[in-house]
């Protein structure tokens, strides 16, 4: 039995001032309003100063600290043993577009560290896919050879790339491997305008995927017969989708109305500007958005550092990752940056910005028993120092990180 004692304690509805969280084999068994010992024989850590929120969940992860979750079949473990000292204890590796082979041993690993999670690692849940379905003219960064129409009956394998050994390999491949490890398969992102699109997302619904829309050059009304057919949720809100004008509201204005819609939004205050990041939360509260990172293996690296994305080189800047023609691709964003952005730049209060980063992830994706600091609850939590800093991440109650 362990007993967090003196800290402020973010709860689902309000701050408990120098609180205590009684954690035990695993769950949170009490919180108390005030600095408690605990029972005989637990032991008793006094933050007095410090912070506690629910442990972050982040559903679009491509990579960390030089690790690409399409690395091989090492790289989800990699990535997972690295997310814990920014906060994260649970996550959804995301993958780019890609070919069959590759998008395959990107689901095998995540089977793999499902079954048998690693101690001290954030817990790896169902991968997001930001598949090869989604618009060429919309794609931003995603690699372009690997992008593919839905399949359609008439045309079978005649979809191939040609001259490029690679990207030799027919939409109907991939939609093999999703259905080779469905139970790996959380997210998927697709353009919803695509010919033979919407029965796509009927398709993969029926599968039990959550289709989100995303780089996509849908209109307003496309948007929403994309919504009614059952999207639920939309790829970093704002970016790579028509934007909201005054006479087509295009896909923002269609997921900022529509209470179906969870959207993940890119919290670095550079992929959207603060103002709109702000203007978004007002529209659909934080029940309805979700912080994320859209992190790549940049992030944690030093400026001018290059790594991979999906096989592609990227360049670390001062605020996010780019191609090497100066195409922004993902980010360098950690969930604990995140969360500063939205207390310290935002100003969300704190109750606010922990939903954001993990009470409303954690809804979305099912995850039942975690989100939130309540009792009953596994005890998933980030221990904030000074500044906000990460000074301790517990998983299931024990420690991943403490420093």
């Amino acid at each position: 039995m362990i007993v967090l004692a003196g800290a402020d304690l973010v709860l689902p509805d309000r701050v408990v001032p120098a609180g205590s969280l009684v954690i035990d084999a695993g769950r949170i068994l009490a919180i108390e309003s005030r600095s408690i010992d605990g029972p005989a024989g637990a032991t008793r850590l006094d933050l007095a100063g410090h912070v506690i929120v629910p442990g972050f969940v982040d559903v679009h992860v491509h990579g960390l600290e030089g690790i690409d979750v399409l690395d091989g079949a090492a790289a989800i473990a990699g990535v997972a043993a690295r997310l814990p000292k920014y906060g994260v204890t649970a996550f959804c590796p995301t993958s780019v577009a890609c070919g069959p082979a590759a998008l395959a041993t990107m689901l095998i690993a995540v089977g793999a560290a499902r079954r048998s999670p690693a101690a001290r690692s954030a817990r790896v849940l169902p991968a997001h896919l930001e598949s090869n379905f989604i618009n060429p003219e919309w794609s931003g960064a995603q690699p372009r050879r690997c992008l593919r129409r839905p399949p359609q009956k008439a045309e079978g394998r005649r979809q191939k790339a040609q001259g490029d050994a690679e990207a030799e390999f027919a939409g109907d491949e991939i939609l093999a491997a999703i259905a080779a490890a469905r139970e790996s398969v959380g997210i998927i992102t697709l353009a919803p305008e695509l010919p033979g699109g919407m029965d796509l997302v009927r398709d993969f619904i029926a599968a039990g995927h959550r289709v989100s829309i995303g780089h996509t050059g849908a209109t307003y009304d496309e948007a929403r017969a994309a919504i009614a057919a059952g999207v639920g949720h939309a790829t970093h809100l704002f970016n790579r989708m028509t934007p909201m004008a005054s006479r087509a509201p295009g896909v923002v204005g269609a997921v900022l109305e529509s209470d179906a819609v969870a959207a993940e939004l890119i919290c670095d205050g550079f992929h959207v500007h603060p103002a709109l990041m702000a203007t978004a939360i007002r529209a659909k509260g934080t029940r309805r958005i979700m912080a994320i990172t859209d992190a790549t293996a940049g992030a944690g690296l030093a400026v001018g550092t290059r790594a991979r994305l999906g096989g592609q080189t990227i360049v670390v800047t001062g605020r996010t990752a780019e191609l090497e023609d100066g195409t922004v691709a993902g980010s360098v964003l950690t969930m604990d940056a995140a969360f500063r952005t939205l207390v310290d730049r935002l100003g969300l209060p704190l109750v606010e910005a922990a939903r954001m980063c993990a009470t409303t992830p954690a809804a979305e994706l099912g995850l039942a028993d975690r989100g939130a600091l309540a009792s009953g609850l596994a005890a998933d939590l980030v221990v904030f120092g000074p500044g906000l800093r990460v000074r301790q991440t517990y998983i299931d109650g024990v420690a991943a990180l403490e420093h």
